[in-house]
């Protein structure tokens, strides 16, 4: 019994001994940042701003906010309307002052020397309507700094002081980095100076809704307000993108973070150092993910590239032939696996350079050759509602009514659109696949329909219990819906 339980604790001894060898050996595979931090920490630089503002409301002397909890949405209230949150000072004199009285409003971020004759990139948030800008380098010294240039667009900004021999960040590259790769962010959160915090890279390519130019880098580094701007650095020890965007519920980290890819930021950089202007290729096509009931109505057997709801007049995509319904599948021979990849890659492309196209037409692929224009600086459309003319139910649910000049003006429609407007949206397939009333319906199954006898028709030749794409217009632009066609 004796040796037995000898034996047994020698086992279990061997057993937790590579157990804690296995996760030694784990740890000291860990990434060590010192060197990094040490290396990169002299060329990030905090900004703060100034911007002189009106104060347009007098509150009471010493109105006191309450302590609320971090993540309270009354938090937002306060800020919105006192201009004061939880955790941020009171200026007595501000909310004291008669309306129309000036005050100063102050902000932080970081930013990098890219050139040791002062030269600086940053957020364009962190300048925006800025009076004053100042930087302070690593070893205390401040500067007051001159905007060379800003791009809301791409978020990019750049800066000058009137200084030398400066320390510089090493410039990396996004192509070879990974998803899982670690990342070092060096900033001022909250105004705490040369704070370094790190993470992994969480996804490449991201689009959010306020900017489809630029493939964000996103990652789970601790990002607060006060680090916008500052560099986001691989094992390396080079900067791989500008850390810009946070999401987040409470206004602090939540684990997602995004930032700018360096190659386009410093595209925007040099062009703003030039030409005092960014230029950015343009296709002229709104696009739409294919889903897998849209791909199962285009023939196709997994939902892949970007699907072309509207072709602008007189753009490059119109000259070179694209047509809505096309797919873009590929752009100059990069695979295009959903729509937000097409607008980066469309517009980091030379202007008045020929691109090619591999699309989706009919079920068949084609190649077209498209010479791509400049971004134009505003676009806007403009759609509006009208009111319902028939009562005349299809067994679809829906009323339609054809377009005529008048109404076309009214929907701030070109005169050369052609579709039937939805007068009604009664409960039936057509609005359970989305279709709304003042919708203008320009195609279905692939089919143009250019008046109320052809869209009837069209009915009548729609595949019973099948799913096909219909092609709507609406406020907010054109967008198709996949329709499940129902068997009677």
């Amino acid at each position: 019994m004796s040796a037995l339980l000898s034996r047994s604790h020698t086992l279990a001894f061997g057993f937790y001994l590579l157990l804690f060898t296995s996760l030694g050996v784990q740890a000291g595979s860990l990434p060590d940042f010192v060197d990094l931090v040490k290396q990169s920490s002299p060329a990030v630089v905090n900004i703060s701003t100034t911007q002189h503002k009106t104060l347009n409301k007098r509150f009471r002397h010493n109105f006191q906010i309450p302590n609320l909890p971090e993540d309270s949405p009354l938090n937002d209230l306060f800020q919105k309307f006192f201009g004061q949150g939880q955790g941020q000072g009171q200026n007595e004199e501000e909310h004291d002052a008669p309306p129309g009285r000036g005050y100063d409003a102050q902000s932080l971020g970081s930013g990098f020397v890219i050139s040791q004759d002062g030269i600086i990139l940053t957020a364009a948030h962190v300048v925006d309507g800025a009076d004053k800008v100042i930087v302070r380098l690593s070893d205390r010294r401040e500067f007051e700094a001159k905007v060379v240039g800003a791009d809301k667009r791409s978020d990019v900004a750049v800066l000058k002081i009137d200084t030398t021999g400066l320390p510089v960040v090493k410039i990396g590259s996004t192509e070879d980095l990974e998803v899982g790769e670690w990342v070092l962010a060096i900033g001022s959160p909250f105004g705490f100076e040369h704070s370094a915090t790190a993470g992994i890279v969480s996804a490449k390519r991201r689009n959010l809704p306020s900017e489809n130019y630029v493939p964000f880098i996103q990652t789970d580094v601790a990002i607060n307000p006060g680090n916008s701007g500052g560099p986001l650095i691989d094992l390396d020890g080079e900067v791989v993108g500008v850390n810009s965007q946070i999401y987040s519920r409470t206004g602090g980290f939540m684990g997602l973070s995004f930032a700018i890819p360096i190659e386009m930021a410093m595209n925007v950089a040099d062009q703003l150092q030039t030409k005092g202007r960014v230029s950015r290729g343009w296709l002229g096509v709104l696009i739409q993910d294919v889903t897998r009931e849209l791909a199962d109505s285009f023939g196709m057997k997994h939902p892949k590239g970007a699907l072309v709801a509207k072709v602008v007049p007189d753009s490059p995509a119109e000259k070179a032939g694209v047509q809505v319904g096309d797919i873009i599948l590929k752009y100059n021979g990069q695979q295009i696996s959903n729509s937000s990849m097409l607008p980066p890659l469309v517009g980091s492309s030379g202007i008045d350079h020929p691109a090619e196209l591999e699309i989706l037409r009919a079920g068949k692929k084609r190649t077209l050759k498209v010479e791509i224009g400049e971004l134009p600086e505003q676009e806007a459309l403009q759609k509006a509602r009208a009111k319902p003319e028939k009562d005349d139910w299809d067994y679809l649910g829906l009323t339609v009514t054809d377009l005529t000049s008048e109404l076309r003006k009214e929907l701030g429609l070109d005169e050369r659109v052609e579709g039937v407007l939805v007068a009604k949206a009664a409960p039936g397939p057509a609005q359970a696949a989305g279709v709304q009333q003042g919708d203008v319906i320009q195609m279905i199954d692939n089919v143009q329909v250019g008046s109320v006898k052809q869209f009837e028709q069209q009915l009548e030749r729609l595949p019973k219990g099948k799913t096909i794409a219909v092609l709507v217009v609406r406020r907010a632009g054109p967008v198709f819906l996949a329709l499940r066609v129902p068997e009677k």
